[in-house]
Formats: structure tokens, sequence, C-alpha cells
């Protein structure tokens, strides 16, 4: 029963001093130790394995039973000591709880006292300084008073002056006075309800009124708006006048400018009528020399009289500006048919001269402000590099070249564009109608040009230059849009883009394409390469001469030319234009064209070189090549092949020195040509002996050394052909010498036979199989058998892969299609 009860005893103590982990934390953190005891993890049977690890050790377990009783001793003695200690605890808590309190009531008392005294502190403060603070507002009441009256008193006897001046018209004394009035009446806008001050302020007003009548009275007599002649002029009372002005209300001061203008014009408009000789387009130098005259005599005579801040030497150009405007519509509408291009030019460099002039004189500040006057259009976006150009130059003797070179797009600081020569936009019609015809007449003087001149001689220095037409006509399009730019940013500058874009068009069609020598073996300049397949061996074309092959470069590189000028045409023709205008701008339709005749003439230099190697190649197809007894030397169709690149290829490459990169595609084109026709000429020689697929091995090596060097032969400076073009040469090439090779390949064991040839050739067309068969003089019934075995080796395609005639790679062909595509793709991005 004892050791039930003290195993029930230490599973209750177990359960009781079982601690969480984050109680367990914190007692570590507070009370450490090394001691395996104190560990919550502890585990008596390990302690006691710790402490007796084998049995010599259990002669010890008298001494460490002693210890730990005298360790549990110990730690009874301090529980007992803690627990008594714990006795007295509440009992002293609760006693130093209510001296908490009562301290705490007492500092409530103190405080209390505290208040009550600051509160009695106030109110005697306030007693005493009751009095001092009367007499602070009986000293400001006094003052405002005082003022109030000065005040009073001031405007009083300032409306009594100012009446009295008035009907004096003294007006510099009134100017003055007149200020100081308005000042000191602002100070008793919160007293109008007062009858006298009402009264002042009325009297005040009325002045005011009578100053304003008065003094407009006095500019109609001095300045009458209707009569011949001026009955009055320039005085110290009109200058005082126009000082009091700016002080009375702001409609009177642009009642005087407006009269004052009107009369200084009414001359003007008498002597411009619409009826009048002088008032048309070829004399309106006079308009503009009237005014220059009527200015100077204005600051002569009337300079000193307004305020300089009225600017009424520009108020007096703007009126004139805006009349003028409007008198020339009318004319221009009542004489339109009369109108002509020179005409209509010099009036437009006349006027724009004039605004020149306008703003280096005047700053433009009463554009905004001009009485009766909306503010005029101003300049559309200033992005013209041309802007610097004056209208008189001529523009004609500018190189071609100063069109490609970027000029930073400079604004207009001229707020006086426009505000005349905007008349003129309406009528361009005749400017763009001039244009348009002057191009025709360009464009059929350089046909005519071409044909009594003649191509570009290869003995000259102009084979394969540039067209000089072509320059001619960029720098006519220089010279419109400069012109056009300067009269208007609008519609008419799209019109114009209409009509540079119909004679690029005509220009490539009639100068460029329509001079392309003609090839009697191709019915179309760009014949393909399939078609040059097919067409017959016997058939052979009218080689070009050096003089032809020296105008198709030429032709080339104006095209060229024309692609590069024609996309900068564009981008400057968008500076120009307003920005809501600049998606009309697109002149892609025009580089296309031009890309197109470069295409053709690659695809004309092609099909010449092409067509001198057929007659090899036909020689090469007919030779008895199962007769060939040793392997010699290159072949003749070889050296012919070789002599007519050597022929053609500098000259073009000469002829293309400026246009390297055409010059390259030229010998792609070539070679994606001439590689498939040599193949296809090199299936049709049929039977080959060993020796004789020796020696077309060794002629194929040969001109595969050729076609290598094809972009620098003949050349004294050797170049690295392109690594894109070399690619096309060693594999094209490549698969020549593996047909070879599978021919001279014996053809038993047939399995061997089979899978070398798929292993060299990676072509799973049986047709190619079969030809190689027929190069190799097999009959039939063996062919047959070699098909079908064929079949039988192919390896299986992989799954969701197309079942062409490749297995490994793409044919020639294919290659040379992806490549085209790739180049009108390249085209397209140029």
């Amino acid at each position: 029963m004892m050791e039930e009860e003290e195993l029930e005893f230490a599973e209750d103590l177990e359960a009781i001093l079982h601690l969480t982990p984050e109680v367990q934390l914190a007692i570590e953190q507070v009370f450490p130790s090394q001691d395996p005891l104190d560990r919550s993890d502890f585990n008596a049977v390990e302690y006691i394995n710790t402490l007796f690890p084998t049995e010599q050790s259990l002669a010890n377990i008298d001494d460490v039973v002693s210890k730990i009783r005298l360790k549990i001793r110990r730690l009874d003695d301090n529980i007992r000591t803690v627990v008594r200690g714990q006795t007295n605890v509440g009992q002293d808590g609760r006693q130093a709880l209510e001296e908490a309190q009562i301290a705490i009531q007492q500092l409530f008392g103190k405080i209390k006292d505290i208040k009550d005294k600051a509160e009695k502190s106030e109110q005697m403060v306030k007693e005493i300084t009751r009095d001092i603070k009367q007499l602070d507002h009986a000293k400001r009441h006094l003052t405002t008073s005082i003022t109030t009256l000065n005040h009073l008193h001031m405007l009083a006897g300032g409306v009594d002056s100012l009446e009295a001046m008035t009907r004096k018209r003294q007006y510099g004394e009134v100017a003055n006075l007149l200020q100081g009035v308005v000042n000191v009446l602002e100070h008793f806008h919160k007293f109008m309800s007062i009858p006298q001050i009402r009264q002042l302020s009325e009297r005040v007003k009325a002045a005011q009124s009578e100053l304003g009548t008065q003094i407009l009275a006095d500019f109609e007599e001095s300045f009458p708006s209707q009569g011949s002649k001026r009955t009055g002029g320039p005085s110290n009372v009109l200058r005082d006048a126009c000082l009091v002005a700016n002080v009375l209300d702001p409609r009177i001061k642009q009642e005087i400018i407006k009269k004052f203008i009107r009369q200084h014009l009414s001359e003007y408009l008498v002597l411009f009528q619409e009826n009048q000789d002088v008032a048309w387009l070829d004399k309106i130098d006079r308009r503009y020399a009237w005014i220059k005259r009527q200015l100077v005599d204005y600051e002569e005579k009337y300079g000193r009289m307004f305020p300089e801040e009225w600017s009424m030497t520009e108020r007096i150009a703007v009126e004139f500006c805006h009349i003028t405007r409007v008198e020339l519509s009318k004319v221009m509408r009542t004489r339109a048919k009369e109108i002509e291009v020179k005409l209509l030019l010099f009036a437009i460099q006349r006027t724009t001269n004039f605004e020149v002039l306008l703003a280096k004189r005047f700053t433009g500040c009463t554009l905004t402000d001009t009485p009766g006057q909306k503010k005029p259009e101003s300049p559309l976006a200033p992005t013209n590099p041309f802007l610097n150009d004056e209208g008189g130059e001529d523009v004609g003797g500018d190189k071609d070249e100063d069109l490609a070179k970027p000029r930073k797009p400079k604004a207009p600081d001229n707020p006086f564009h426009g505000i005349v020569s905007k008349c003129f936009e309406p009528h361009l019609y005749v400017y763009i109608e001039s244009q348009d015809k002057n191009l025709g007449e360009l464009i059929d003087r350089f046909v005519a040009d071409f044909k009594a001149q003649g191509p570009p001689k290869a003995s000259t220095e102009e084979s394969g230059a540039v067209l000089p037409s072509c320059a001619d006509l960029f720098v006519y399009y220089k010279k419109c849009m400069v012109q056009c730019s300067q009269l208007s940013t609008g519609e008419p500058m799209i019109a114009l883009t209409t009509i540079f874009q119909k004679f690029l068009r005509e220009y490539a069609w009639k100068i460029l394409s329509g001079n392309l020598p003609k090839c009697s073996s191709s019915s179309s300049v760009g014949m393909t390469i399939s078609s040059l397949l097919k067409e017959k061996e016997t058939s052979e074309a009218a080689k070009f001469t050096v003089d032809e092959l020296c105008l198709v470069c030429s032709i080339l590189s104006t095209a060229e030319y024309c692609l590069a000028t024609t996309q900068q045409l564009e981008e400057k023709l968008k500076e120009k234009v307003d920005k809501l205008l600049v998606e009309r701008i697109n002149l892609t339709g025009e580089m296309d064209t031009f890309s197109s005749v470069i295409s053709n003439s690659i695809q004309l230099l092609v099909q010449d070189l092409d067509a001198a190697c057929d007659p090899a190649l036909t020689a090469m197809s007919k030779m008895p090549w199962q007769s060939v007894e040793h392997v010699g030397d290159q072949s003749p169709y070889v050296t012919s092949i070789i002599m007519h690149i050597k022929q053609n290829v500098p000259n073009i490459r000469d002829n293309l020195a400026s246009t390297r990169k055409y010059f390259t595609q030229f010998c792609i084109k070539f070679t994606n040509s001439f590689i498939p026709k040599f193949i296809n000429h090199l299936f049709r020689c049929k039977p080959i002996s060993m020796v004789g697929a020796e020696q077309l091995l060794l002629d194929t090596h040969s001109l595969k050394t050729v076609l290598l060097d094809l972009p620098s032969i003949g050349s004294q400076v050797l170049r690295k052909a392109p690594a894109s073009y070399t690619k096309i040469v060693v594999k094209g090439m490549t698969r020549a010498e593996m047909i070879l090779k599978v021919v001279m390949a014996p053809h038993e064991p047939p399995v061997v036979f089979v899978d070398n040839y798929i292993k060299l050739l990676a072509d799973g067309n049986p047709e190619t199989f079969q030809k190689i068969l027929d190069m190799k003089g097999l009959k039939r019934s063996e062919q047959s058998s070699m098909l079908e075995l064929f079949r039988q080796r192919l390896p299986t395609p992989p799954s969701g892969a197309d079942g062409g005639p490749s297995l490994f790679s793409s044919t020639p062909e294919q290659e040379s299609s992806r490549i085209r595509k790739l180049e009108k793709l390249i085209k397209k991005r140029l």
C-alpha cells in the first residue's frame, strides 16, 4: 500500500510540475542552470546511468545517495524559508495599499487648494487691468475716428478740386489727383450706407464719367473721324488726357485707341480700295511701303503723346495687318481667275518679309488684347528645318545632299507669322497645280534627255553612278517643300505630298524600270529561279553588253538613292505639317516601288550571268561520261563558266562599289540560281563511269572554289566573303559532291549502298534516289529492288513531322525559297 501511495504521489507531482514550453523558457532565462535535475526533459533513468555507467561505479553508491539527500535537505530548507517569508506578505500588501490611498487623498486636496488660489489670482488681475483695457479701446477708436475724418476731409476736398480741374481741363493735375481720390474712396466702402459718403462716391463717379466723355470729345476734336484734313494734332493736353485715361474705366482707353487707329488708317482704306489698281497683288509692295511711312510719321508726331505702355505703334501695325488680310481676301476672291503662280509667290514673299520685319521691330504683346480684334491664328507647330531659308533665296542652287543632312527642328519666334499671309492659303491650289505641271514637264525632260544622251558608258566615270536626273528631282522637291512650308503647314502640304508621290512613281516607272534592258529569254524582269530551271536547254539568251550591265548597275544605284532619300523626304514632310495631319504622310508605297526596281535590277544581272553559263552546263550534261578513261584538269565547260564569271562579276562589282550590300545580294541570288541548276544538269549526266564521276567531282570542286571567291574574283583587294554567302555555297556544292560520291560508291552489297546514300545525302525522296541509280547506269530490274530496299531502310520520321523528302535538313530548293522570303522581309525593313 505504501508503494502504491508513493507511485500515485509521484504521478500527481509530475502532473502538477508539468510546465508549458514558454514558461520553461522564461524560467531558464531568469534562473540559468547547468544542473541536469533542472532540465524540463529530465529523465531519472538516464541520470542514474550517467552517475553509474559501470558495475564498478556502484561501489560509490552510498556517497552519491548521501550527496543527493544533503541536496534534498537544503532544498527543503530553502522552500521552508520561502514559504514562511510569504506568510505576512498579504497583510503587508494591504497596509501599503491603505497608505497609498491616504497619500492620494492628500494630493487631491492640495491640488484643489492650488486651483482655488489660481482662480482668485485671475479675478484679481482682471479687476486691476479692466481700466487699462478700456483706455486701449478708447485710444484705438479715437485713432480710427481721426484717420477716417482726415480721409473724409481729403475726399471732400479732392472731389471739389477734381470737379474744378475737370471743368478747366487741367488733365495733368487730374491724373495724379484722381488716383488719390479713388484710393481714399476705397476706405469708405463699408460706410456707403451713410448718405454723405454715398453722395461723395456718386460725385466721384460723375466726375470720372464726365472726364471720359470730355477726353473722348477732345480727341474727336483733335482727330476727327471724317474729313479730308486733320484740324488738330498732338498737344500736352492730350498727352495728360492719356494719363487720366489710364486711371479711368479701361473702355475709355480702348475707345481712344480704336478711334485714333481708325482715323490713322482711314487714308489706307481709301487709297487701296478693292476697285483701285494698286490694290492688286502685283503692287502689294505699296501697301507695306505706305504703312512704313505712316509708322515713321506717327513716331515723329505722336510718339510722345501716348504712354509707352500703350504700344500704339505696334497696335497700328497689327490693325493694318488685320485690315490688309481682309482686303486681300476680298480682292483675291473677286479676281481669282487672274491669280498666277509667279504673282502669288511674289505676294507671299513680300508679305512674309513684312511679317519678319514686324517681328524684328515689335514684341507682339498687343496680339492678345487688341480691342475689337480676335487673336490671329498663331503659326502651327514650328518644326520646319528650313525656316532659316529666306523666301527670296534661290533654293534651287542647293545641293541635293542637303536633303539627307539631319537638321535640328527650330521653332520660329515670329509672333506675326501668318497674320497677313494666312489669306493666301485658300488660293494655294494654284501653286499646287503649277507644281504638278512643272514636275510633269521635268519628268518628260528627264525621259527626253536620257534618250538623247543615252545610257552611261562603261569607260566613263559615270558608269554605275546615280543618274543626274535623280538629284535634280529631289532638289526640286526640296525647293517646293521650302516654299510650301512658308505658305502653309495644313492641307496644301498634304496636296503637295500627293504630287510628290505621283511623280516618284512616274520616275521609277519611266526613268528607271522603263530603261532597264530587256532579256530575250524572259518575258518579265522578275523571273524566278523555278522559271529559269524550266527553260529549254537549247535556248541561249542574248548576253548583255558591258554598257548594258553598266546601265543596270546605274539604275540600281539610282533606285537605292531614291529609296533612302524618299524615306528622308517622308520624315521632313512629317516635321513640316500640322501634328494632326502627320498620319496622312505615308510614302511607303513609293519606297516599295524603288525596292522593286532594285530587286528587278539584281534579278536581271543574275539572269544574264546565269544565261551565259547555260551552254556550258548543257555541254556538261551531253558529254559521254561513261567513256572517260582518265582524270585530267578541269573540263572545258568549267573553264567556260569561270570565264563568263570573270568577265561579268568584276564589272558588276566595280559599278556597284557604292552599294556593296546589293552586290552581296547579287552574289547570293546568283548562287541560289546556279547551284540548283548545276545539280539538275548533274543528274542528266548518265551513265557515269567511276573515272567520269571522279572527273565530275574535280570539276565540282573547281566550281565550288570559284563560287567561294565570287565576291572578290578579279579584284586586287582580297576581301573575305560574307558568312551568309559562304554558308549557301558550301551547303549547295557539298550536296553536289555528295551526289558524286554516292555515284562513285559500289552498289554491291545493296544494303551498304542504300545506307551510304541515306548517310551522305539525307534525302528521303525516292525520285532523287532514282536519279542516282540512273547516273550509275543500273538496269530497271536492279533499280526496282534497290528502290524497295531504299523504302525499307528509310528511318521512321519523328512524331508530328511532315512526311517530306528531306530527312534531316531542307533541300537547296527549299533553302532558296526561304532565302527569298528573308530577302523580301529585309527589303520591307529597309
